[in-house]
């Protein structure tokens, strides 16, 4: 079964969620306020798709950090720290697609279409 992880009033996850529904795919919601992040989860995420995919650089908790925690996202341990602190840092959504199909973040129309099979 498909996950989709994120916060209930980002709009990318609203649109993620809008156009699974539309495509008839059939997921699991799970929101990182009221559910936590799983960290199990975040440790195979950091993995693949990465440590560098899954932090939002561009979002307002970044820009809410202060400078010494910006400068010490540095590698997989530190950005674990500062995810499992900081749930809004994480890019939004994150879709676990089954095991055979691998972890996306980020919501993209046409890159999804090949696990909305």
């Amino acid at each position: 079964m498909t996950t989709l992880y994120g916060i209930t009033n980002c709009d990318t996850v609203k649109r993620a969620r809008a156009w699974l529904d539309e495509q008839g795919v059939a997921y699991r919601y799970h929101d990182f306020k009221k559910d936590g992040v799983p960290e199990a989860e975040l440790d195979r995420w950091l993995d693949a798709p990465g440590w560098e995919a899954l932090v939002n650089r561009r979002g307002t908790t970044w820009r809410r950090l202060d400078d010494p925690t910006r400068a010490a996202v540095v590698d997989r341990a530190s950005a674990r720290t500062v995810l499992l602190a900081n749930p809004s840092l994480i890019k939004r959504p994150v879709v676990n697609w089954g095991p055979k199909a691998g972890v996306t973040t980020g919501f993209d129309a046409t890159q999804w279409k090949g696990y909305a099979v």
